[in-house]
């Protein structure tokens, strides 16, 4: 994945996450979405008539958001492509998450639309016990702190993991400022910038005094 497409792609509604257990994932979406509706397609290989019950379960109006997990081992070319403008304009609270044990398995067109994050990505969202929306100084020195010594590899997870943090758990409007500095986020990272700095950096963006 391209990171600086990454912040630009997250304006979409929905990801793609990659993982071999993707029966196993597509429950734990269940549990840690809830309240929140989630309807879930698991199958073996996802044909042309599981998609057209997604996009009729899509075009069910919802007051709130809906999650809707598509989960395979295959994924027909034909089922992908009467997806793609569901894809691309999502109808009212409806997100989409895509399960794939291979980023092959789907098209190009496909892997465009929505951002895309490995398994590593999505568990250490789960494990980042920071709530974005009512964040303080406080908390940003004590994250900072206990992120001193990651790697670069390591804080490109924690980058990835953040904005999925504020813009699907914590349902926050990302700014156009702050996606320039995720943008800028990778470039520092493979610039072989200080990790902690770039980390500050975006987490700043996100503190509030109290």
């Amino acid at each position: 994945m391209q990171a600086h497409n990454m912040t630009r792609n997250m304006l979409v509604k929905g990801h793609i996450l990659i993982s071999s257990d993707y029966e196993e994932e597509a429950q734990k979406f269940e549990d840690d979405l809830k309240p929140f509706r989630v309807v879930k397609f698991v199958e073996e290989n996802f044909k042309i008539e599981h998609a057209k019950l997604v996009t009729i379960e899509a075009y069910i109006s919802e007051s709130q958001t809906k999650y809707i997990v598509i989960a395979a081992k295959e994924f027909t070319d034909v089922a992908q492509n009467s997806l793609l403008k569901l894809l691309e304009e999502p109808p009212h609270n409806i997100e989409f998450i895509i399960i794939s044990p291979t980023k092959s398995n789907l098209l190009p067109t496909v892997r465009s639309r929505l951002p895309i994050l490995q398994t590593d990505t999505y568990n250490n969202t789960q494990e980042l016990a920071l709530n974005l929306a009512r964040m303080d100084y406080k908390e940003v020195f004590a994250f900072l702190k206990q992120n001193a010594r990651v790697s670069k590899n390591e804080a490109k997870v924690l980058v990835e993991a953040i904005f999925y943090r504020a813009t699907v758990i914590d349902k926050l409007i990302v700014n156009e400022n702050q996606l320039d500095i995720f943008d800028k986020a990778y470039r520092l990272l493979d610039l072989n910038s200080r990790p902690q700095s770039v980390l500050a950096m975006i987490i700043m963006s996100f503190a509030r005094e109290r």
